[in-house]
């Protein structure tokens, strides 16, 4: 399952012109039980010593939390519930992401979120322009 970027993605990020803002959609499935670093708590715990230390990282690039839900029933798709918990994180760029991404202090803490998940996706996505939006209405 994956919880690392493939080197092609990483790549094509990386090689991406596009400077606009980009918001992350996470999808997170968390292990009963973490492993690694977080052996003894859950998952969900790990996770939350993740969030908590690289809460820094994602503001000193301009970062933020723009919103955090947690899924509850299916209406449309499988009935077992796929993912525990979707954020969206916004960054001012492609480029502000990697800065964090590969920044030597925060992949000291990521080995909190590898102990916490057992599956994820992690989808760049752009917002829709107000007057698009407006269209929709």
């Amino acid at each position: 399952m994956p919880v690392h970027p493939t080197a092609e993605q990483v790549q094509a990020l990386s090689a991406s012109t596009d400077a606009s803002p980009v918001v992350m959609l996470n999808l997170l499935r968390f292990k009963a039980q973490a492993d690694g670093i977080d052996e003894g708590i859950t998952g969900a715990d790990a996770y939350a010593r993740y969030s908590v230390a690289a809460e820094p990282f994602l503001r000193s690039v301009g970062g933020r939390l723009l919103t955090s839900i947690q899924p509850k029933e299916s209406v449309i798709g499988p009935s077992e519930p796929e993912w525990d918990l979707i954020l969206l994180v916004e960054y001012p760029s492609r480029a502000k992401f990697l800065e964090m991404a590969t920044n030597p202090d925060y992949l000291q803490i990521h080995a909190h979120r590898e102990a916490a998940l057992a599956d994820s996706r992690l989808i760049a996505c752009a917002q829709i322009p107000d007057d698009i939006i407006a269209q929709l209405r």
